[in-house]
């Protein structure tokens, strides 16, 4: 299976979009959502293209194929909108016999992971990408693909058959990790 996951996409439709043509050219099975898809947060500007219902209508669409966990800026009206489940802290994807462990990253991150054995680690909320083998799990915060932080540009990640993938928003690879 070819996982795109995501992260922190804040309302902004037209970051989804390009995000969801990706996905779609370079043909993955699964849409993951790392958290804070429809909201902007008190703290962040208003995104460019934001359009929440807009989002909601586009993942509804293809719920079938998505897997989400729920992020600092997720709430039930949130839920309401969405045909898929948004309100757990974290999922545990096996792919041949690997674990991938997914969260947001305001409770689960680098310094507080879950005692389950996991040989991959996404996460967001951060908006500061990040791939590093650790020991014998490699770590992935996947960024932000509508507020990049850090001078960053707006990033997502790609897992298949025991590789990492981090890439820009316009498809540009950016870095490469196989187990």
């Amino acid at each position: 299976m070819k996982y795109l996951i995501v992260s922190d996409i804040h309302g902004s439709l037209p970051a989804l979009e390009k995000v969801l043509t990706f996905y779609e050219n370079n043909r993955c099975d699964m849409l993951c959502l790392l958290g804070d898809i429809l909201n902007y947060g008190p703290r962040n500007t208003i995104p460019e293209g934001i359009d929440p219902q807009g989002i909601a209508k586009r993942l509804n669409d293809m719920a079938e194929n998505i897997v989400a966990v729920r992020g600092n800026c997720e709430s039930e009206v949130d839920q309401m909108l969405l045909d898929f489940s948004v309100m757990s802290d974290y999922m545990m994807i096996v792919d041949s016999g690997k674990r991938l462990f997914l969260t947001h990253g305001h409770i689960y991150n680098e310094e507080k992971q879950p005692k389950v054995k996991t040989d991959f680690f996404f996460y967001g909320h951060t908006h500061l990408w990040k791939l590093e083998k650790e020991g014998n799990k490699i770590i992935c915060n996947t960024g932000s693909v509508t507020f990049p932080k850090g001078g960053n540009v707006p990033t997502f990640a790609v897992y298949e058959n025991g590789q990492v993938s981090l890439f820009q928003l316009d498809g540009t690879l950016l870095k490469q990790i196989k187990e």
